[in-house]
């Protein structure tokens, strides 16, 4: 057991350091970090690392400064060398006067978790903290407060209610003296503890029950600008408290007050330095100037917000251990729709549509850096794709900050590095920037023919927008009920039950009758959100007809993706390679209507290559399909809803492929099809009804560079599915486009099998030529 006596200054507790150790550190080490230096104090052991092995006590405070820093990369290779050390018996550590780095190793990987959003390994690693603190009996009680602190809020971020406040209740039993060294740091703790549990109230009392600090004392210094001077950490160390304070007095209800800190911090140019603090300033004071009634201040502060997120690393929340709040990134695009709705602003609100759409692909994609690398399919692409890694990376770096100089440019170099990726290949860097197309740009690929209708949810509410290049018009949809009616339409439909045809037109009236005026017989490029992606638009009925009779539609995952979409090759050409009921090696998996299927298709088209059972293998589909412009594929498919990258086509395996072709693995090929037809079960839908299928098959097809993809939304009857694909491929060979060769071969099976489940699942996703 430690029984040492400790005393530290305020500061050094604020940085987690312990006066104590500075007898064992060298001079330049206790000045580097007792002034919080923590850039200096990482440079300086790199420095030492590269002439001598770093032991126990010197990988730990280099940990330590990378965990300040927020060089996460570094820090979990740094982190993995430092539990080596250990498990090999050099315990031995100088910070915090521990004999023993283990529950600091712990600490930090779960305060990393909790800021990569990985909640049940932070769990894990703040419990063997605790754990070890408890068992040495140690009378280290801010580091008993950072554990049980961590714990709650990983719990807490991870829905666990109970066990959080579990955790905060003990925290708050944590015997520290008011005047204690201790004492801020518990104070810390606990208000970011009750911020992760919505106790605002509790916030408040956490930050004014702290002797040390002295509320009004920090609050007279904010307003005075005494704290801003020369080179400091108060960016990364005391905005996180002035945002909780101000947070907590806006959701208490003391508006007023929180306003004018917030307008305050907001008027410090530093802050901006501080992008996951800055961006929700911008929107908790975009809020209280849309309660007030100041609709264009708040969209223009939401807007403001949005521009700093997208410059963010997504799925990275590098304050969420210092506040214990993540904000809704998502939920700012739906508050700027919903204001340019009352502000009858529809192009504003396309613009804001499509980059929520793109920004959601960017977050889904943002914890795989691995798959994007492998995407760039030339070494130039990897090249600079790495080199905006990189500088995204030293973006988030939390350095010391001079409050009198000027900004730092390293957003601004995030920012031209981003450009030269686009210029090098703009569907890669879709990947991992956000698009921010204009209106202009976004109407400008609307075919002819057709107008585009654009939906988009926020919460419980949905908008729809129509567009041309001449005109365009945004309505909310108002029914609170609309995900419930899609979830009973889809079931009535797949029980084939009479009911389906009430619900069918009571959805048209909601999604389409609205706006008839400007479709007018042209053709429908719809873009779905949410639960709009698994509904059957094409059995939605005006009480006359249904919609695929009055026009042929085709599907996008949003509307941006058309700038992607290759032109098409000679429509002459048509050459078909068909996979058929391949051999998965269980019975009950095999689909002897899908191998007739595939053999009626193969007879009618002359051009055509059939692999059925053992034949129909990944393996030949990866070195096969270059080779040919459209692709049959009736198999099995299947959509992983907790990981989209691991849906997959099942094919017969070999010595070379497992059979499982996955979406991680289609954004890896180049498949220049200009049609793919997955005749197979839960290609389009998946297991659940919620979200958007922006990582489905449909998406990989289209990035591997497919122009059109067909799918289905469900299991279909076996002969129904051989009838519409042999009509379909009929009307290609006579030179009709997808989209109408689809919706002719529709409308003809819906004339022998009338009943909506036959026809109405299959949807086209691409061009529509």
């Amino acid at each position: 057991m430690r029984t040492h006596k400790i005393f530290t200054s305020l500061l050094l507790l604020m940085l987690g350091i312990h006066q104590t150790a500075f007898a064992d550190f060298s001079g330049d080490q206790v000045r580097l970090a007792a002034s919080g230096r923590f850039d200096l104090l990482e440079s300086s052991i790199e420095d030492y690392a590269k002439t001598t092995p770093l032991k126990t006590r010197d990988l730990h405070a280099l940990c330590f400064a990378y965990s300040k820093t927020k060089r996460y990369s570094q820090l979990q290779q740094c982190l993995d060398q430092l539990e080596t050390k250990i498990q090999a018996g050099d315990r031995r550590t100088l910070l915090f006067g521990l004999h023993d780095a283990t529950p600091a190793l712990h600490l930090m990987r779960a305060e990393a978790m909790i800021e990569l959003g990985q909640y049940a390994t932070a769990i894990d690693h703040a419990n063997k903290a605790l754990t070890w603190l408890t068992d040495d009996d140690s009378d280290d009680l801010d580091l008993f407060a950072n554990a049980l602190s961590a714990l709650s809020i990983a719990h807490a971020f991870k829905g666990n209610t109970e066990q959080a406040w579990n955790y905060e209740k003990q925290l708050l039993k944590l015997k520290i003296g008011m005047m204690s060294d201790y004492a801020s740091a518990k104070a810390v703790a606990l208000a970011r503890t009750r911020m992760a549990l919505q106790d605002y109230r509790g916030v408040i009392d956490a930050i004014q029950g702290d002797a040390t600090f002295g509320v009004n004392v920090f609050l007279d210094k904010l307003f005075s600008g005494s704290f801003f001077t020369g080179t400091n950490n108060w960016v990364w160390a005391e905005l996180p408290r002035a945002f909780m304070l101000n947070k907590a007095l806006l959701e208490t209800g003391r508006t007023e007050e929180a306003k004018a800190g917030f307008d305050k911090l907001l008027g410090i140019r530093q802050v901006q330095e501080n992008g996951e603090i800055y961006w929700l300033l911008l929107s908790d004071r975009g809020r209280i100037a849309e309660e007030a009634g100041q609709f264009e201040t708040a969209l223009s502060l939401f807007r403001q917000a949005i521009d700093v997120v997208e410059t963010q690393r997504a799925n990275i929340n590098t304050e969420a251990s210092k506040i214990g709040f993540v904000g809704d990134k998502q939920a700012l695009y739906g508050k700027v729709v919903k204001l340019a709705h009352r502000l009858q602003q529809p192009k504003l609100a396309l613009e804001y549509m499509e980059r929520s759409k793109s920004r959601a692909l960017v977050d889904l994609l943002a914890a795989r850096n691995e798959l994007t690398l492998e995407a760039a399919r030339d070494d130039e692409s990897k090249r600079v794709l790495k080199d905006y890694y990189a500088q995204q990376s030293e973006a988030s770096v939390q350095r010391p900050i001079d409050m009198q100089a000027a900004l730092s440019k390293t957003r601004t170099t995030l920012s031209s590095q981003a450009s030269a990726l686009r210029q090098q290949n703009a569907e890669l860097a879709s990947l991992v920037t956000v698009q921010a197309l204009s209106s202009q740009e976004l109407v400008s690929q609307i075919a002819a023919d057709e107008v585009l209708l654009e939906f988009f949810s926020h919460g419980n509410v949905f908008f729809g927008l129509i567009a041309d290049q001449k005109e365009s018009l945004l309505l909310e949809i108002k029914s609170a009920q609309l995900e419930a009616d899609i979830r009973e339409f889809r079931k009535l439909i797949q029980d084939q039950s009479p009911l389906a045809a009430a619900l069918a037109s009571k959805l048209y009236g909601q999604l389409i009758a609205p706006f008839e005026k400007i479709i007018g017989q042209r053709n429908l490029l719809i873009i779905p959100h949410g639960p709009l992606h698994y509904l059957p638009f094409s059995a939605l009925n005006d009480g006359k007809q249904v919609l695929i009779a009055q026009r042929s539609l085709r599907f996008l995952p949003s509307n941006s993706v058309q700038q992607y979409i290759a032109k098409e090759k000679n429509r002459n050409s048509f050459k078909l390679l068909i996979f058929g009921n391949p051999d998965l090696g269980k019975a009950q998996l095999d689909l002897p209507s899908a191998e007739e299927e595939a053999k009626a298709i193969a007879k009618s088209i002359p051009q055509s290559e059939l692999l059925t059972r053992k034949n129909a293998t990944e393996s030949a589909f990866k070195q096969k399909a270059t080779q040919f412009n459209y692709l049959h594929i009736a198999s099995h498919g299947q959509f992983k809803a907790e990981n989209a990258l691991d849906s997959r086509l099942l094919l017969a395996s070999d010595v070379e492929n497992d059979g499982s072709l996955t979406v991680r693995e289609l954004y890896q090929l180049n498949i220049s099809a200009d049609l793919v037809t997955l005749s197979a079960c839960e290609t389009g839908l998946g297991s659940v009804l919620n979200g958007d299928d922006i990582l489905g098959l449909t998406r990989g097809f289209l990035y591997a560079g497919s122009r059109n993809i067909v799918a289905s939304l469900w299991e279909v009857d076996d002969e129904a599915t051989s009838l519409l694909m042999q009509g379909f491929y009929s009307r290609l060979q006579q030179g009709k486009s997808k989209k109408a060769a689809l919706r002719e071969a529709q409308l003809q099976l819906q004339k022998t099998h009338p009943d909506p489940f036959y026809w109405s699942a299959f949807y086209l996703t691409g061009a529509g030529t």
